[in-house]
């Protein structure tokens, strides 16, 4: 197994490869006057199963665009000096939430995208909690893995758990599958029964409607707010204002991606929501540690997921 990352000295890279016991192989990255760069592997990947983790979230560097032609263009290199199979490890994959077409003459930029890694060689794709998975799924023709994040958050749910009633809620309709599957495994794990409910919201031309409307039970009981990413956290702050207008003793906001636009510093600060954690895929950069919100933040490593998927991958794997 070979093992590259885009951003070798970044804690993602860095813990991942400690996990799986493997060294970080080396690579040149130089850059040119006009913004061009170069990648280059400085090990042979004759005949090797190559992993390369490089997330595409934007910031605080590099534009999604600008890390998605870097990895794509690695990807190539890879294959073209001999790589048995190249698999992409994307922590956080951008342009997945333009999964269809609402609006006349929209892009599916999320087909489009998957074109272009099926265009490189790409072998298999590894990703945590898209947007839409069935979508995704479909988008792909090349084999796709898809981890679920509510699994990184499983331990700190049965502490929440311990002290009391607990809900699983989607602050939307569209994340009302994501939201079951947690519940579900919840209710596997601690035997017994765990509320639901689904926040109404809509959105149209970038603006976002509704979040008054809860379906479900959630009185009295802690609820755990779960969302794939949180941008502004408005979409957030709606649902949880509303869960406790439903009787919810407490709001705690999960999400598998920490974006943290301006100013989701300080709309994530409002009383609504007791408590915030991500994961590890995208570093919360943009919150900063005088932001508001930071004292609620925690984050939480799916490196322990992606470990786990790869080597699973690599065992499998017969060249």
């Amino acid at each position: 197994m070979l093992l590259f990352a885009l951003e070798p000295q970044s804690p993602f890279a860095t813990t991942l490869a400690v996990a799986l016991d493997v060294p970080i192989s080396p690579h040149e990255d130089r850059s040119f006057a006009d913004g061009e760069c170069k990648l280059r592997p400085l090990v042979d990947p004759r005949g090797a199963d190559a992993y390369v983790v490089h997330g595409l979230h934007g910031g605080p560097d590099l534009s999604p665009h600008d890390k998605l032609a870097r990895l794509l263009m690695f990807i190539a290199t890879l294959r073209e000096h001999g790589a048995a199979r190249v698999t992409a490890v994307v922590p956080y994959l951008a342009y997945a939430r333009k999964d269809r077409q609402t609006k006349p003459w929209d892009p599916v930029t999320l087909r489009y995208v998957a074109q272009l890694f099926e265009a490189v060689g790409t072998a298999q794709i590894i990703v945590l909690e898209v947007h839409n998975v069935a979508a995704f799924q479909n988008a792909f023709r090349c084999p796709t893995m898809h981890l679920e994040a509510h699994r990184v958050f499983e331990t700190l749910a049965n502490e929440i758990a311990a002290s009391g009633a607990i809900a699983v809620a989607s602050p939307d309709p569209g994340g009302v599958k994501r939201a079951q599957l947690w519940r579900e495994s919840l209710e596997q794990r601690l035997t017994r029964e765990i509320g639901f409910a689904m926040v109404d919201k809509r959105r149209s031309a970038g603006l976002v409607s509704g979040g008054e409307l809860v379906a479900g039970e959630v009185a009295g009981a802690t609820v755990l707010l779960l969302d794939d990413l949180i941008a502004t956290g408005e979409t957030m702050l709606r649902a949880a204002a509303a869960l406790h207008r439903a009787g919810a003793k407490a709001v705690v906001a999960f999400a598998a991606h920490g974006l943290f636009f301006d100013p989701a510093g300080d709309v994530l600060a409002g009383e609504p929501i007791a408590r915030l954690v991500v994961t590890d895929s995208v570093p919360p950069f943009r919150l900063g540690l005088a932001s508001p919100a930071a004292r609620k933040l925690q984050v939480v490593s799916s490196v322990p997921l992606f470990a786990d998927a790869i080597r699973r991958s690599h065992g499998a794997w017969r060249p």
